[in-house]
């Protein structure tokens, strides 16, 4: 699962003017801009529900290879086939809010705002449903799987210190790294590409509005 899929979903659209945008332009690039969107979203969604599809069944593997004493995996399974089931839902949502193809450019100006103030939310948001559920998981199967390691490769791993330093630094350094990373790059999504196209269909929807 990429943690960075979201930020990359947005370096994918022209850079948007905000505000300042001229309003002739908003109107010829707007169903272009729209499909785009909707269209790396789906993409987003599917890729993201699968892959968390296929390391829930690499866990299950692993469960079924160590015995029964790897029972706390299921709580792993869980939480990713949750994010998962988080993204399917998404495509459920999607398909209850969308247009006809007979809808006038005022609608579909304002469902492209609410999509995107959403999409706003989650990333905002993006620890509380993605990652900390990612990284509750990753440490489940750590601790089970080095809970049932055999004593004397626990023995030889006491008696190495570089392998040691390795997973303290995978843990407290590598891993805070990437989800902090992640996090900061989602966060300036919001600010450099979406805050700026609501802007812009905020400046759109306040036109039509004026000239009906």
């Amino acid at each position: 699962m990429n943690l960075n899929d979201y930020e990359s979903i947005w370096k994918r659209q022209e850079l948007p003017v905000g505000a300042n945008a001229d309003l002739t332009a908003l109107r010829e690039t707007f169903e272009t801009k729209r499909r785009k969107m909707a269209g790396t979203l789906f993409v987003r969604d599917i890729v993201e529900a699968s892959a968390g599809v296929l390391v829930s069944a690499v866990f299950a593997y692993v469960w079924w290879h160590i015995g029964r004493g790897g029972w706390p995996l299921v709580f792993a399974i869980a939480l990713v086939l949750g994010v998962s089931g988080f993204f399917a839902r998404e495509r459920f949502r999607v398909r209850r809010v969308r247009l006809g193809t007979n809808a006038t450019l005022l609608a579909k100006t304002e469902g492209d705002l609410a999509e995107l103030r959403h999409q706003r939310r989650l990333l905002l948001n993006l620890w509380s449903w993605y990652l900390l559920p990612i990284a509750a998981a990753m440490v489940i199967v750590f601790v089970t799987v080095v809970r049932l390691l055999p004593a004397e490769f626990v023995a030889a791993l006491r008696k190495s210190p570089a392998a040691i330093a390795w997973i303290l630094a995978y843990f407290a350094l590598i891993l805070p790294l990437v989800f902090g990373g992640a996090w900061w790059l989602n966060r300036r999504a919001v600010h450099t590409q979406i805050d700026p196209r609501i802007a812009e269909l905020e400046k759109l929807h306040a036109d039509l509005l004026s000239s009906q």
